[in-house]
C-alpha cells in the first residue's frame, strides 16, 4: 500500500472518491476493494491492480493471549516486527517499527544485531496497524493506542513517522488522538527539538536506560553523541515549552544497571534537571535476548521505592509476550537467520 500514490490511481475521478477509498482502507478496515460496494465496479477494479491490499505477515500470539506478534514482510523481501498488545480495560496498543533493523547498535537489543537496512515510508507504518486493526475489528475492538517503540529510531525518519502520525491522527483516517500516540527515541536531540513545535500533541519517551555517562556510553554507543547532560536540557526544553510529561523509559538488567547506588544516582539526576510533576520513570524488566538477564522482580522493586522515596514517580510496565520473542528484533533475527 502506498497512500501518497492514491491520488495518482485515482486522478480523473471526482474528489469525494478518494476520501470513500481512504475511508474504505483506513476507518472500514476492508482488506478486499470488493467489500467497497459503494465504489463503482471500474473503479474497484483499478484499486484492485493498482492499491494491493494484502499484508503479508507471520503471525504468532502469545499463549495468555494478551498479545500478539507479527513478522511483516515488504514487497523488496525486507522485514520487520510489530506487536499488539491486549491490556485489561479495552485498551489496544500496537507497537510499531520505524526502519529495517537499527543504526544505534545499542549493546543489549536484538534489533542492532540486525544493522541498519532502511528507513519505512509512512505507508509501511501505516501497514502496521492495519494489520492489527483488521483483526481487531473480528473481535469488535479497535486499536487505541500506537507506540513508537519497535525497531529503528523513528527520530531518524522523522517525516516518515510524521506522515504516518498524521494519518492516524486525522478524523477522516485512523482518528486516533495525538495523546493515544507515544514516540520513543533513544536520545535524539534534533527530533526532540523538533517535536515540540508539532501541532499533534504526542507523547515523548526517552529511553535512558543508565544513570551516568560512563554506563550509558557503554549500553548505549548514542550518548558519545548526545551525553546526558545535553539531553536532559532538550527534555526540560520539550517540557516547558509542551507542559506535557516526558517519560524516561529504563531497562532493568540483573547486575548492570540495576544496584541501589544506581537508583540514587538516577533518582538525582532526574531531580536535578525536571520538573517532578512533568516527568516519570517507566521501569522494564529486560526481555533477554542471549547477553544479559533481567532483574529479578524483587530487585525492580527495591530500585522502584528508592526512586519514590525520593520523590521520583516510577512505574513498572508490564511484560507482554515473552514467550513470542517480544523483544524487539527477536523474531527478525531468527527469521533472517
Amino acid at each position: 500500500m502506498e497512500f501518497d500514490k492514491l491520488d495518482a490511481i485515482l486522478a480523473g475521478q471526482p474528489a469525494y472518491r478518494i476520501g470513500q477509498a481512504k475511508e474504505a482502507v483506513l476507518k472500514l478496515l476492508i482488506d478486499d476493494w470488493e467489500q467497497a460496494q459503494w465504489l463503482p465496479g471500474n473503479l474497484r477494479q483499478k484499486l484492485a491492480q493498482d492499491f494491493l491490499l494484502g499484508i503479508k505477515a507471520e503471525i504468532m500470539s502469545a499463549p495468555t493471549g494478551d498479545s500478539l506478534k507479527a513478522l511483516v514482510t515488504f514487497a523488496d523481501g525486507l522485514s520487520v516486527e510489530t506487536v499488539l498488545m491486549r491490556h485489561h480495560n479495552d485498551r489496544n496498543t500496537v507497537c510499531v517499527s520505524s526502519q529495517v533493523g537499527c543504526p544505534m547498535d545499542c549493546l543489549f537489543c536484538a534489533t542492532g544485531k540486525m544493522g541498519f537496512k532502511r528507513n519505512l515510508t509512512a505507508s509501511e507504518i501505516i501497514e502496521q496497524v492495519l494489520l492489527f486493526a483488521r483483526i481487531l475489528k473480528k473481535e469488535s475492538r479497535s486499536v487505541t493506542n500506537i507506540v513508537f517503540m519497535g525497531m529503528g529510531e523513528p527520530f531518524l525518519n522523522y517525516e516518515n513517522v510524521m506522515a504516518a502520525i498524521s494519518i492516524m491522527n486525522d478524523p477522516k483516517g485512523m482518528n486516533i488522538g495525538g495523546r493515544h500516540i507515544s514516540i520513543s527515541t533513544s536520545g535524539i536531540i534534533e527530533g526532540i527539538e523538533r517535536l515540540i513545535d508539532e501541532p499533534v500533541q504526542i507523547n515523548l519517551a526517552i529511553s535512558l536506560h543508565a544513570p551516568n555517562d560512563v554506563l550509558r556510553s557503554k549500553l548505549m554507543p548514542v550518548n558519545n553523541k548526545y551525553p546526558l547532560s545535553a539531553l536532559l536540557t532538550a527534555a526540560l526544553r520539550y517540557v516547558k515549552n509542551t507542559n506535557r510529561r516526558v517519560m524516561f523509559e529504563y531497562i532493568m538488567i540483573d547486575g548492570v544497571n540495576d544496584s541501589n547506588d544506581c537508583a540514587r544516582e538516577l533518582a538525582e539526576l532526574i531531580r536535578s534537571r525536571l520538573s517532578l510533576k512533568l516527568a516519570f520513570i517507566n521501569l522494564i524488566r529486560y526481555n533477554p535476548t542471549g547477553e544479559f538477564n533481567p532483574s529479578p522482580p524483587a530487585r525492580v522493586k527495591v530500585f522502584k521505592t528508592i526512586l519514590m522515596r525520593a520523590g521520583v514517580e516510577a512505574t513498572e510496565r508490564y511484560r507482554f509476550g515473552q514467550e513470542i520473542d517480544a523483544a524487539c528484533g527477536q523474531l527478525a533475527v531468527k527469521a533472517k537467520s
